[in-house]
């Protein structure tokens, strides 16, 4: 195989056009706005392919933006490139900015905000192959609100400074 062979999705190189923008990929939105709670987020798939076991996945949170609160069977890794927020990991949250590292382990809650001042634009990598997200019931969302910070972030009291 060479890499001019075009059986495969992945070209041999995608630009970086500015603006957390690369060429010949889109930005689309984060998710269905019917399927889950979110705000002013959007998403690009940088490398997806079906010889890869992952999948690299820009995201970026507009000023007081932020992901949706979920779950799932799968782990992930995020690594921040620009701007700030805070991200809440189980019970726990964590200021954010650019080059810093998250692990994301299997079925641990996990969300994602952005400054109101500032956007928060990241890099994940996740399996190709996995599963959907899970959503909190009113009884995970009490449990997770028994931690005094982790219910501050839900409330969007906590600013990273």
């Amino acid at each position: 195989m060479t890499i001019t062979d075009n059986r495969f999705p992945l070209a041999p190189l995608s630009k970086y056009s500015g603006a957390f923008r690369w060429e010949g990929v889109e930005r689309r939105p984060y998710k269905d706005a019917a399927a889950a709670p979110f705000k002013a987020i959007s998403r690009q798939t940088l490398a997806s392919d079906p010889r890869l076991a992952g999948e690299l996945r820009y995201f970026e949170i507009d000023p007081g933006g932020f992901s949706t609160l979920e779950r799932h069977e799968h782990m992930h890794v995020v690594m921040a490139l620009r701007g700030s927020g805070s991200c809440l990991i189980g019970d726990a949250v964590y200021a954010l900015g650019a080059h810093d590292l998250v692990t994301i382990e299997p079925m641990i809650w996990h969300q994602f905000r952005a400054r109101r001042d500032a956007p928060l634009g990241f890099l994940c990598l996740v399996n190709a192959a996995r599963d959907r997200p899970q959503l909190p019931t009113e009884a995970d969302l009490a449990a997770l609100r028994r931690s005094p910070e982790a219910a501050a972030f839900l409330d969007g009291l906590i600013e990273p400074s």
